[in-house]
């Protein structure tokens, strides 16, 4: 048997939670509804109130958050309450109540206040642009035009829940190689701060002339006690530079074309705007959006300006009754199995559902090359590391054979 926690509401609609043993989760179901429960979450582990690993969204520029895990779940329990057949006022009243964290409840009796008073969903969510994403709100909307919102926020969760997958998968292929390169750089600074200033110490009382590879070191060794201040503020100022540099239009245009021209990392972003950009058209799009409007909102989602920029063209080849294969193929940006797929949907009607596994498609590609990347990466850096530290050890066997007359 196997325990599970429930998050479920009774026939009036009051929010029920607890835990309950079962089997299986089919069985824990079986036995709510038997209760004339209506489930809403069912885990076999119990929430953890104070685990957040996602980036968290900030509430109108309060230092309230939001993480995207407990945005994609208010959003899978608010789609299973609606599309159960409560209202919308009704479902996100029992949501307030279910709501564990402070900044969730908060922002949801908010949304309530305004629906309860006759505003759209959309309009409400749109009082929270730092929490819910013009995509978010868009469909919504089209939803809620369509009578289709149920349908529409299953869809939003799934988008969030896909996207949030890739970046843990990026961060998780990331940790390996910054814990290798922060080990190894640690290692480098102590035998520059702590153990080399002991053999140049040695070396001034022998007074013995050094090689010049001993030197260099003995220097590099003095320059980071010595001005260690210096160098962490010269450090600190490249690094604001970089970032003005990067938050001007000009600036991220032109970074991102030097990325998109890397090797490796160049396909790597490529591949991870593709999938971006096939998965918010084909989200947004089977939601009902007008493909114009979805390319807008596509657009402003996309993190390379150079691939962003190249959305004007498609733009204006759907104006013009072209299509979107036949502009997407002038950008130059997607490749041809993606471009074929995009032309096979256009031609069968299933334009949605080709974005759909266009992005499926490259979400296995990004993780592929991930892993090839990572692969490279992993023994550069430690080839990396070994010349540093051979250099050093190198230095300083050269200096105690200078002191001790050894001829090579």
């Amino acid at each position: 048997m196997n325990t599970f926690y429930y998050k479920a509401t009774d026939r009036l609609g009051k929010p029920i939670e607890g835990n309950l043993d079962a089997p299986d989760y089919q069985n824990a179901i079986a036995q709510l509804r038997g209760l004339n429960y209506f489930p809403i979450q069912v885990s076999d582990n119990p929430p953890d109130k104070n685990f957040s690993i996602h980036r968290p969204l900030q509430i109108n520029g309060l230092q309230r958050k939001i993480s995207a895990k407990d945005l994609v779940s208010i959003t899978q329990q608010l789609a299973t309450l609606v599309d159960s057949g409560i209202t919308l006022d009704k479902s996100l009243s029992i949501l307030v109540d279910l709501a564990e964290k402070p900044q969730a409840k908060e922002v949801l009796s908010e949304v309530y206040k305004k629906v309860h008073a006759g505003s759209s969903f959309a309009d409400a969510l749109a009082e929270f642009p730092k929490v819910f994403s013009k995509l978010y709100i868009n469909m919504i909307r089209a939803g809620e035009t369509g009578g289709t919102l149920a349908s529409s926020l299953n869809s939003v969760a799934s988008f969030l829940e896909k996207s949030e997958e890739l970046k843990a998968n990026i961060r998780s292929a990331m940790i390996y190689p910054a814990i290798l390169s922060s080990v190894g750089g640690f290692a480098i600074l102590v035998l520059f701060t702590v153990v080399i200033p002991r053999f140049s110490k040695l070396f001034d009382e022998l007074g013995a002339a050094l090689p010049l590879p001993t030197k260099i070191m003995l220097f590099l060794s003095s320059s980071i006690i010595n001005h260690w201040l210096a160098i962490i503020m010269a450090f600190t100022l490249l690094v604001a530079g970089f970032i003005f540099y990067l938050r001007q239009e000009k600036g991220r245009m032109h970074w991102d074309g030097i990325v998109l021209r890397l090797p490796l990392f160049g396909s790597l972003a490529q591949k991870i705007e593709i999938s971006r950009f096939s998965r918010t058209m084909a989200t947004l799009l089977s939601s009902g959006v007008a493909i114009l409007g979805a390319l807008n909102i596509t657009q402003t989602i996309l993190s390379n300006r150079m691939i962003a920029a190249t959305m004007g063209q498609l733009h204006q080849g759907l104006k013009e009754g072209k299509g979107l294969s036949q502009p997407l193929q002038q950008t130059g940006v997607f490749p041809p199995l993606a471009i074929h797929m995009i032309t096979v949907g256009e031609e069968t009607g299933t334009l949605g559902e080709m974005l759909a596994k266009v992005a499926n498609t490259y979400d296995r590609e990004v993780e592929r090359s991930i892993k090839q990347l990572i692969s490279l990466i992993e023994p550069f850096m430690i080839l990396s590391m070994a010349l540093v530290i051979g250099f050093i050890v190198i230095s300083m066997l050269l200096a105690i054979f200078s002191i001790n007359e050894i001829n090579f």
